[in-house]
């Protein structure tokens, strides 16, 4: 499988991170996003939406994240991470639903201003914006935190807690503290404890 991604975007971090969890090799191909190369016609015609990650598995092109991450899952046959029974297909599929509705919405408000400007010489931080992300980031994460009752989202390990790990992080390195939620907390140095999540994490670190 070849995976075009951009190292420091969360959306491909999840997808790196299940593929090292579940064994998966991948053929990684870079693109940097600040210069276009998302957007090239080339690219365009593997993802109209013009993003990353674009995934190709021989003659089949898949985009959106969350179905590649369904999709790794099914191929290494884990139904421990992608479970198909209603009842827990349902569960993953409200926190894999409710990350990219919610929970990631809320963290690349503060991250745009404080991280993306910066790497992009897009200008200085509205602190307006910074201040809307930051109460909407208080929202999110206290759902987050009222709802964890076991080790992970779901209760055993799944695709939902890579979807939601990567931006988890980025809250973190832009100045999004846990320290008021403490299950939060512990399950993000949970899944950051992985040698799937460390190895991706160091491989974007490497990209900076």
């Amino acid at each position: 499988m070849k995976l075009y991604q951009f190292p420091l975007s969360p959306n491909c971090q999840k997808v790196v991170s299940l593929a090292h969890e579940v064994g998966t090799p991948l053929e990684l191909v870079n693109l940097e996003v600040f210069k276009g190369e998302a957007r090239t016609a080339a690219m365009l015609a593997k993802n109209p939406n013009g993003k990353l990650p674009i995934l190709e598995d021989g003659d089949f092109v898949l985009w959106e994240s969350t179905a590649i991450l369904a999709y790794i899952a099914a191929k290494a046959h884990r139904e421990d991470l992608a479970p198909t029974t209603p009842r827990e297909r349902a569960e993953v599929d409200r926190w894999t639903s409710w990350q990219g509705a919610h929970f990631s919405p809320a963290i690349r408000k503060v991250a745009f201003e404080r991280i993306v400007k910066k790497l992009a010489g897009l200008g200085a931080p509205d602190e307006a914006l910074v201040k809307a992300g930051i109460e909407e980031f208080a929202v999110v994460a206290n759902v987050l935190e009222q709802s964890l009752g076991k080790a992970y989202v779901c209760g055993p390990l799944t695709i939902a807690d890579f979807a939601l790990a990567p931006p988890a992080c980025v809250a973190s390195n832009c100045g999004l503290s846990y320290d008021a939620y403490p299950k939060v907390k512990a399950w993000l140095e949970r899944m950051i404890s992985r040698d799937s999540m460390k190895k991706t994490l160091a491989a974007a670190g490497g990209a900076m």
